[in-house]
C-alpha cells in the first residue's frame, strides 16, 4: 500500500496567472507565468496545474497546452510513453518526460484513478480464501477419542473380555499369574501410546517447510502453505502482457538505411539523442553501447517534446523523431527513384517488425543535404521463455487468458504468438476491469491465478485465488507485495516451476494425512487386544512407543523426499530443452 500512495504526488505547481487571459494559451510553457507549490489536496477540479519534465502528474486532468511523452506503464502496464498534446488526458501517478504540460484538473484526491487502484487493492486483500485443513478438523476430537478408546478397552477386558476369553490371560502381557488388572492396564496404556497425534500434526507443516524452503532456493517466494494450498488447486491462469509475455524494455529490434551501414544511422542516433531521457532514446544508447560505438560529439542540441530532437554531428544537422517532423527539417527535391527507395526502407522497417507487432515506434533520422537517411524501429520483445511457458501451461490442462491495457492490435499479436486463444484476450483494460474480468472467472467456480509485473495489475494480483509477480525493478514493488508469490529469477517459466513445486508439495501433504490416518485405524484396533483372543498377539508399551515414533518418523522423512522434486524438474527442463532445440 505505501509503494502504492508513494506514486501520489505530495505537492503541486498550481498556475495563478499567466500573459495571457486565456487559459489554454501557451504562455505558461515560455515560464512567463506565476506558479504556487500548494499541497494535492487544495487542488480544486478546474484548477489549472503545471508539470515540468520528470515530475510526477499530480492529478487527473485534460492537457490545455504543450506536448510531451508521458509515462503510464503504471496504469496501462505499457512500456513506451504516450504523446499527450492539447486535449488528451492524463492521469495522476504517470510519470511526465520531455516537456512542461499545462493541465487543467478534472479529478482530485479519492476520485483519481491512482487513489482508486489504492481502494481496490486494500479491499481485495480483506477478502481471505476460505483455507479449510484436514488435520486441522480432526485433531481436537482426535486426543478425546483416544482417550474414551483407551477407557473403552481397559472397561472392556477387565469386565467382559476376560471372561469371555479366558485363554487371554494366558499371554505374558498378563503376567505371571495371568492377572486380568494387568492386561486391561497395558492394553489400555498401549492405545494412549500407539496413537499418533503428531503423525497427523506433522503431516501438513512438514511438507509446507520443505516446499516454502525448496522454492525460496529456485527463487519462488511462496508467502505462506495457504498459498501452496491454493496454487495448487489452479485451473486458470491470466497472464499481462507487457513485462510479462514480454521483457517490458524497449530495444532496438531493427535499422534500415538508403544508402548508410547500419552502424552509421544507429551512432549518429545515438549522438543525437545522447541527452533525452525517454525510453526510445535509452533503446537507442542502450543499442549503441553494445556494439560499443563510438558517439560523436555534438552541439546545438534541441529538443521538440513528442516530436524529436536535433543536434549538429560531424559538421551537419541531424534528427531524429517522427517521419513528418524529420522530413520537414530537411525538405528536400528528392527523385522518384529516391522516394520509391525510401518507401521500400520504410516497408522493410515495418515488414521486419510484423512478427513482433507489440509497442512498436520507429525512429526516423534525417542529415541536413540528404533528408531521410534511415529508421530505426524499436519495440518491446517477446520473453524467450513465453511460448514454451504457455505450452506448458496447456499441457497442464490450465486455461491462460491475456488481459492487458495495450492496444488490440498489440495483444493480438502477442497471443497469436504464444499460443492464446483468440477468446482468452482481452485489451484495452484498466486495472479495474482486469480485476472484474478475474472476478467473473471466479463467479464461473474457476480458480484463477494472475501473473504480472506492474502496479497497474496490483488489484488483479490481490484479487485472484492467486497473484504471482515478476520481480522487475524496485519501483514495481508494489506488485510484488500485493502477489501471494513473487518470482525472484524474473523468468515467466518460474509459474510452471510454481505450480509443479505445489502440487508436489500437496501430494505430500495428502500422503502424509493418508499415512497417519491409516496407521491410526489399523495401529489402534491392534493395540486394543482386537487380535488377542484368535493369535494371542498383543502389544506391549515398548513396542507402541516403537511405532508411535515410526509413525513420525515416517511422515517426516517422507516430506524431506520433497527435495528429489528439484532433481527431477531440472531433467525435466533438459529434455524440454532438447525437443525444443
Amino acid at each position: 500500500m505505501n509503494e502504492l500512495i508513494s506514486l501520489l504526488s505530495p505537492q503541486s505547481r498550481l498556475v495563478v496567472t499567466s500573459s495571457s487571459d486565456d487559459p489554454s494559451s501557451d504562455g505558461v510553457l515560455n515560464s512567463d507565468a506565476i506558479t504556487v507549490e500548494v499541497p494535492v489536496d487544495d487542488v480544486r477540479v478546474g484548477d489549472l496545474i503545471l508539470v515540468l519534465p520528470g515530475e510526477t502528474i499530480p492529478v487527473d486532468g485534460n492537457v490545455l497546452a504543450g506536448s510531451s511523452f508521458v509515462d503510464e506503464s503504471m496504469l496501462t502496464g505499457e512500456s513506451l510513453p504516450v504523446p499527450k498534446e492539447k486535449g488528451f488526458p492524463v492521469f495522476a501517478g504517470t510519470v511526465n518526460w520531455d516537456g512542461p504540460l499545462k493541465i487543467e484538473a478534472t479529478t482530485t484526491g479519492s476520485s483519481s484513478t491512482i487513489a482508486k487502484i489504492v481502494r481496490m487493492v486494500e479491499d481485495a486483500q480483506a477478502r481471505e480464501a476460505p483455507v479449510q485443513r484436514l488435520a486441522d478438523s480432526i485433531a481436537g476430537p482426535f486426543v478425546y477419542t483416544v482417550m474414551t478408546l483407551s477407557a473403552a478397552t481397559f472397561s472392556f477386558w477387565y469386565y467382559v473380555g476376560t471372561h469371555i476369553f479366558p485363554e487371554v490371560l494366558l499371554n505374558d502381557i498378563s503376567g505371571p499369574d495371568g492377572d486380568s488388572l494387568l492386561l486391561s492396564l497395558k492394553l489400555a496404556v498401549d492405545v494412549l501410546v500407539v496413537s499418533c497425534p503428531c503423525a497427523l500434526g506433522l503431516a501438513t507443516p512438514t511438507a509446507i517447510l520443505i516446499g516454502t524452503s525448496l522454492g525460496a532456493k529456485q527463487g519462488l517466494l511462496i508467502r505462506g502453505g495457504d498459498v501452496l494450498e491454493r496454487l495448487a488447486g489452479i485451473d486458470a491462469i491470466v497472464l499481462d502482457k507487457t513485462g510479462t509475455l514480454t521483457k517490458g524494455k524497449p530495444v532496438v529490434t531493427s535499422i534500415a538505411s538508403l544508402a548508410y551501414e547500419d552502424v552509421e544511422i544507429l551512432r549518429l542516433a545515438a549522438a543525437v539523442e545522447k541527452t533525452a531521457l525517454h525510453p526510445i532514446a535509452n533503446a537507442i544508447m542502450d543499442e549503441a553501447e553494445l556494439l560499443k560505438l563510438e558517439i560523436p560529439a555534438t552541439s546545438g542540441q534541441l529538443t521538440e517534446p513528442g516530436f524529436g530532437c536535433l543536434a549538429e554531428v560531424d559538421g551537419c544537422l541531424v534528427a531524429v523523431g517522427t517521419l513528418d517532423w524529420v522530413h520537414n527539417r530537411f525538405e528536400t527535391k528528392a527523385s522518384s527513384t529516391e522516394l520509391r527507395d525510401l518507401r521500400n526502407c520504410l516497408e522493410y522497417v515495418s515488414s521486419s517488425e510484423a512478427s513482433s507487432n507489440h509497442s512498436k515506434s520507429i525512429a526516423y533520422v534525417g542529415r541536413e543535404g540528404d533528408g531521410i537517411i534511415g529508421a530505426i524501429a524499436i519495440s518491446d520483445v517477446l520473453r524467450h521463455d513465453a511460448k514454451s511457458t504457455v505450452g506448458r501451461l496447456q499441457q497442464e490442462e490450465i486455461e491462460t487468458f491475456l488481459l492487458s491495457g495495450d492496444r488490440k492490435e498489440a495483444v493480438e499479436s502477442i497471443g497469436r504468438t504464444v499460443g492464446i486463444k483468440c477468446e482468452n484476450m482481452k485489451s484495452s483494460l484498466t486495472p479495474q476491469e482486469k480485476a472484474v474480468l478475474i472476478s467473473t472467472l471466479q463467479g464461473k467456480g474457476r480458480r484463477v491465478a494472475m501473473v504480472g509485473d506492474g502496479i497497474n495489475d496490483a488489484p488483479s494480483l490481490a484479487a485472484a485465488d492467486v497473484g504471482i509477480a515478476m520481480r522487475t525493478h524496485s519501483k514495481e514493488s508494489a506488485a510484488s507485495d500485493a502477489a501471494s508469490v513473487v518470482l525472484l529469477g524474473n523468468r515467466l517459466s518460474q509459474v510452471v516451476d510454481a505450480l509443479s513445486l505445489s502440487k508436489a508439495t500437496m501430494a505430500k501433504v495428502h500422503q502424509n494425512l493418508a499415512w497417519a490416518v491409516a496407521y491410526n485405524i489399523v495401529a489402534i484396533p491392534i493395540a486394543a487386544g482386537v487380535l488377542l483372543p484368535q493369535f494371542d498377539f498383543a502389544m506391549t508399551p515398548s513396542l507402541s512407543g516403537g511405532l508411535m515414533a515410526m509413525s513420525s518418523i515416517f511422515v517426516v522423512s517422507n516430506s524431506l523426499l520433497l527435495q528429489l522434486h528439484r532433481s527431477f524438474q531440472s531433467t525435466e527442463k533438459q529434455q524440454g530443452g532438447l525437443s525444443s532445440d
